[in-house]
């Protein structure tokens, strides 16, 4: 097997979402810091919702359009977070069960901040190239979400929250990898990698965040040079202006895209700023547009971008596309694949942007209802059932469409239903 990739991918955003600026009014942000961010809404996870039902809602349209011995054939699994729900049990369990997915299948979670999604998606890639079981594919999930909290109605946020508040999003992509990869052929031995122990960013406790943000802003910018200079190295031919059509970033926020694009183009192709204005237009921004949308997702955001680029780009001839992947602490990866018109076209048909258009938009008291009512759904609470009727509106615009919720938990065991 020297072929493998993509063979479908969806992306999940959730049944509501928050018009950040009306956030960063509301919390008197900085006006010109807030727009260095690029971003425009965030995906607000609902009491209902947790890691659980961002993954299979994301998972179930890819799994809906396979035959029963085509989904049969899924036999690895790999849940790819950093909002896990146990230290013990992985999702993979609860994601393989309410797919209905054949037990004859390795399912298991994978860890290591936003790179996760790019550790799953490799281990799957290789895979299906080792040819162990052939004709055997791989499904992906990528799910992660944001819970910001305070412990009163009369409570101002927490000033560490800054501009994470806004950029931190939730959702799930997943990807079915086989051998037939119709939306994005990898470019197999193709790939830089490189990390290094560094605190820039960490989740110490199941419910909170630390770190330092310029520091994770500098090795950030420091991994993606080096994991591309890697790949270079493995491609000898690659030049980052002329072999890359389009660009997909790891996207925190769009404004820490374009600094490490510029970066890169400043030092390693030695371009003018007007150049770098227009190569950033035409080569990455294209990737901004679902990121833009949904916020961070962690895992899942390199893919995200890559999902905005096949849908949004132009592809009347195949064209590569660069993959920069990053996770703090850290680990980081650049690589490459081919995407065609006839890949474009399947993928299109998936409709992810009417997803999310179809979301609920919810205001900012509607916000800070979800933000205090976070408090009842910690990590490791043994009994809950979601309020339901907290934001009305938004539960009841999950009528239109199919959607696995989070009915309750009863002793530690989390129970869902399908609406």
């Amino acid at each position: 097997m020297t072929t493998a990739g993509i063979q479908a991918m969806y992306i999940y955003g959730g049944a509501a979402y928050l018009d950040v600026t009306e956030l960063a009014r509301h919390r008197q942000l900085d006006n010109a810091r807030f727009e260095n961010l690029l971003i425009k809404q965030k995906t607000v996870a609902l009491p209902w919702e947790d890691p659980v039902t961002f993954a299979v809602n994301a998972a179930k349209p890819i799994v809906d359009m396979l035959s029963d011995a085509e989904k049969n054939r899924i036999e690895l699994l790999i849940t790819c977070t950093e909002s896990g729900i146990d230290f013990g049990k992985s999702l993979s369990t609860y994601v393989h069960h309410y797919l209905g997915l054949s037990r004859n299948c390795r399912l298991f979670e994978i860890k290591q901040a936003c790179y996760s999604g790019t550790a799953g998606f490799q281990m799957a890639l290789n895979f299906i190239l080792s040819g162990v079981s052939p004709g055997a594919r791989a499904l992906v999930v990528t799910t992660d979400i944001s819970r910001f909290t305070v412990a009163g109605r009369n409570e101002a946020p927490a000033e560490d929250w800054s501009f994470a508040e806004p950029s931190s999003g939730a959702g799930g992509v997943a990807m079915l990898v086989s051998g037939e990869p119709t939306v994005f052929r990898a470019d197999v031995g193709a790939n830089g990698y490189y990390g290094h122990e560094v605190m820039d960013a960490c989740r110490p406790l199941p419910d909170s965040e630390a770190g330092n943000v310029d520091l994770s802003l500098m090795t950030y910018m420091e991994c993606s040079q080096q994991a591309y200079l890697e790949y270079r190295k493995r491609v000898t031919e690659a030049d980052y202006r002329s072999s890359f059509q389009y660009l997909a970033f790891h996207t925190p926020f769009g404004g820490m895209v374009k600094g490490a694009h510029r970066t890169i183009m400043r030092k390693i192709v030695k371009a003018s700023p007007d150049e770098i204005e227009l190569d950033f237009m035409q080569r990455v921004a294209p990737g901004l547009n679902y990121c833009q949308r949904v916020g961070n997702i962690m895992g899942g955001t390199v893919f995200m971008s890559l999902a905005s680029i096949i849908d949004n780009g132009n592809f009347d001839a195949p064209r590569r596309i660069g993959c920069f992947s990053y996770g703090s602490g850290c680990c980081s990866e650049f690589y490459s694949g081919m995407v065609t018109g006839e890949g474009q076209k399947q993928q299109q048909r998936l409709r992810i942007r009417e997803q999310l258009d179809r979301r609920y938009r919810m205001s900012v008291a509607d916000y800070e209802r979800i933000v205090v009512n976070n408090t009842n759904l910690r990590f490791g609470m043994r009994d809950v059932t979601p309020d339901f009727h907290l934001i009305p509106e938004a539960w009841d615009k999950m009528n239109n469409t199919p959607q696995l919720y989070l009915k309750e938990i009863r002793d530690f065991h989390r129970k869902y239903e399908w609406r």
